[in-house]
């Protein structure tokens, strides 16, 4: 099964391979998609080729093939954009799905991140789980599991998933998905002090830490907890 926007990608790209032959690039799936960034389109694209969806080409640019296509996709999907399900309503030039309000959205989670000590960088999915539309907004957005116990007085305990939106950009004071000198992901709150970044953990036996604008990378903003009771 497929999230709405794997599905999304994987017919934007079947459809632009029909018509020109040739895979669109990450900056034409990105427009197609509405995303913040291309990093959410590294995701979607993982994720398809590890469910068999499409393969990678070495040696050649802009190369990815369709395997094969969902079965609900349809073989009159309007030319250009992505696919459609059952349920979708046209509007406006756009496709938009008919959700009860009771739906859920099925959300990748990536992995752990920390809140404590930086551990590696998050990359690939490792389960999925369903999240309430109410949760979410406009946008791409993924899981990760919290490991650590720097952020306990923001509420966000080691364990807890948190629900992630992702963005490239964030706000003095927001919590995010912060990759650290290329290598290291944390979640903290972001301080912007003059020309240098602050990580600031909400845990007074902490420190926070401070970098240069250009060893800070924001790959996602804090929009939802999930807690577990075993």
């Amino acid at each position: 099964m497929l999230t709405r926007k794997q599905h999304e990608l994987l017919m934007f790209i079947h459809e632009r391979i029909k018509e020109t032959g040739v895979s669109p690039s990450f900056d034409e799936m990105k427009e197609a998609l509405d995303l913040a960034s291309k990093s959410g389109i590294h995701r979607l694209i993982t994720a398809l080729e590890e469910r068999g969806f499409i393969r990678r080409l070495a040696h050649r640019a802009r190369a990815l093939e369709v395997v094969k296509l969902p079965d609900q996709a349809t073989a009159g999907a309007p030319r250009g954009r992505a696919g459609f399900t059952p349920g979708v309503i046209e509007g406006g030039g756009r496709a938009y799905a008919a959700e009860p309000a009771n739906d859920t959205r099925e959300l990748s989670l990536m992995g752990k991140i920390a809140a404590g000590t930086p551990i590696a960088a998050i990359e690939h999915e490792t389960a999925r789980y369903p999240v309430p539309e109410a949760m979410l907004g406009a946008g791409e957005h993924y899981l990760l599991e919290i490991e650590g116990d720097s952020m306990i007085e923001a509420g966000i305990l080691n364990g807890d998933m948190v629900i992630i939106k992702s963005a490239d950009t964030a706000s003095s004071g927001d919590i995010v998905v912060a990759l650290v000198e290329g290598e290291e992901a944390t979640l903290k709150r972001l301080r912007k002090k003059g020309g240098s970044i602050a990580l600031e953990p909400a845990n007074r036996n902490y420190e926070t830490r401070i970098f240069g604008p250009d060893q800070v990378e924001v790959q996602g903003k804090l929009v939802g907890l999930i807690r577990r009771y075993h």
